[in-house]
């Protein structure tokens, strides 16, 4: 039987790899989202459930904050401890960083919590920016 060429060879051996990575990143992804959605004042889920498309879009600016540090944590690491120690460090300040987001702008979770698109769009930007510089340190 002829040898595999170093092609196949290498996506044999590197595609376990890449199996691992995502998982242990989409983990944490998900991981992280749950966290967050407990620290809300309200409950996103419930809402976007009802039919809050404010909720849902909040919720997806969210997910999309915490994947960007997590992808560029993906791309800085090249083992798996290190993914998992870069991956939970960004996740952790992101979570801060939203937290106080939510924070400063006290009045636009109720907001959401009452369908306003306008507090959804806003928060979105704020964690969707916050969420490009945690990034961009990961890469740096």
């Amino acid at each position: 039987m002829p040898t595999p060429s170093p092609e196949i060879q290498a996506f044999a051996s590197g595609f376990p790899v890449t199996l691992m990575h995502a998982s242990v990143s989409v983990a944490m992804l998900f991981a992280a989202t749950a966290i967050y959605v407990l620290l809300t004042p309200h409950r996103e889920i419930t809402l976007i459930r009802q039919g809050n498309a404010a909720a849902a879009v909040s919720l997806a600016g969210v997910m999309v904050g915490l994947a960007i540090p997590l992808a560029y944590s993906l791309k800085a690491s090249t083992t798996l401890i290190e993914l998992a120690l870069w991956g939970a460090s960004t996740v952790v300040v992101q979570l801060l960083i939203f937290r106080l987001v939510d924070l400063v702008l006290h009045g636009l979770p109720r907001r959401i919590q009452e369908g306003e698109m306008a507090a959804a769009a806003m928060l979105v930007g704020a964690k969707l920016s916050t969420a490009l510089i945690i990034a961009a340190s990961v890469a740096a």
